[in-house]
């Protein structure tokens, strides 16, 4: 009886010490956040969030996560998926020149060639998204009527032109921001940093007070001071905020006040609100980006957002946006030629 009850215990522990090393690999070690030689989370690099996963969710999307079946119908219906699938079949030569007298394409439309926004649906945390924000629950902004009244009252003051559309004609100052190339255009500055239709990508320089972050698009620079206390008076309205950062573990926390008062959208946030970003590299190729609105004058809550920013071995070329920009001075100087026609095209009074 011995011998057998040896040789069964025996034949039990190698049974458990074959099991070892599967149980051993599925175990996966916390990621080891690489460091900067003075000690901080290293996120120097050049990343994007180039994705079909926008800020709002889509109205037909019920979840934030999606299933990989979702998410492939998704990407197979995405209007640049399948305007690029076109563009990139061979050119029918039998079709010929347009007809005469036929309508073009509205000049300034791009082909594929000139897009990139991404696409596939984001995976953040390992998860398909159909949202950055994920809080509150359905995926939408919620601003207040208070809110958008005040919103309207920080835009510039240019009403549409009398019979026409796209903004008032009268000067540079009361054309968009993006088209004067103050900051990028759809948000892609931030903060919050938004994916937008191409240049989605965002360069990091770090240095032992001061964090860069150069944004691809009319190449913005946001500097932020690695500090918890404020030095620049609340007068003063940075284009982009005013932003500083600290280190909590290997998370790099931003935050920022006092936003310029034209720069009021996608992400709205008045002189009594502030925005708390949160940069968490969780692989070589991957970093977490979270980001929370607090503005009780605006939203009906705090409401908050998770990004992923992924890795690429590229560089950020100058976007030069000033040099050559004759779409500016193209909508001006054809407004004075519509005036000179007899065309009024003068700020309403509302607007002066």
């Amino acid at each position: 009886m011995k011998r057998v009850a040896f040789g069964l215990s025996l034949w039990a522990f190698a049974f458990v010490a074959a099991q070892a090393p599967a149980s051993l690999a599925q175990t996966v070690a916390p990621y080891a956040v690489p460091k900067t030689s003075w000690g901080a989370p290293d996120l120097q690099g050049v990343w994007t969030n180039s994705s079909i996963t926008k800020l709002t969710r889509p109205q037909d999307v019920s979840s934030l996560v999606l299933s990989a079946e979702e998410a492939r119908k998704i990407e197979a219906s995405d209007y640049n998926n399948v305007r690029t699938a076109a563009e990139l079949k061979p050119t029918d030569q039998a079709e010929g020149a347009p007809e005469k007298g036929k309508p073009l394409p509205p000049v300034g439309n791009y082909n594929a060639v000139w897009v990139d926004p991404g696409s596939r649906i984001a995976k953040v945390k390992g998860e398909l998204r159909s949202s950055w924000i994920v809080e509150p629950a359905d995926g939408r902004i919620p601003m207040t009527q208070a809110g958008r009244r005040k919103m309207a009252a920080w835009r510039p003051r240019a009403e549409p032109p009398k019979g026409g559309a796209g903004g008032s004609y009268e000067g540079p100052e009361s054309r968009s921001t993006g088209e004067r190339c103050l900051i990028g255009f759809g948000g892609t500055g931030g903060p919050v940093m938004l994916n937008v239709l191409y240049n989605n990508h965002y360069q990091f320089v770090q240095t032992p007070d001061h964090v860069m972050i150069l944004i691809e698009m009319v190449h913005d620079a946001r500097i932020i001071p690695l500090t918890k206390t404020r030095t620049r008076p609340t007068a003063i309205e940075p284009w982009l905020g005013d932003s500083i950062g600290w280190y909590e573990g290997d998370t790099l926390v931003v935050e920022t006040r006092n936003f310029h008062r034209q720069q009021t959208s996608p992400v709205f946030i008045s002189d009594t609100g502030k925005l708390t970003e949160r940069f968490t590299r969780v692989g070589d190729a991957e970093i977490l980006y979270e980001f929370q609105v607090d503005d009780p004058e605006v939203y009906s809550q705090s409401w908050r957002g998770e990004m992923t920013l992924n890795g690429v071995r590229e560089q950020v070329y100058e976007y030069a946006c000033h040099e050559g920009n004759y779409g500016l001075y193209g909508i001006l100087a054809g407004a004075r030629i519509q005036e000179r026609a007899g065309k009024d095209l003068a700020l309403t009074p509302e607007s002066e």
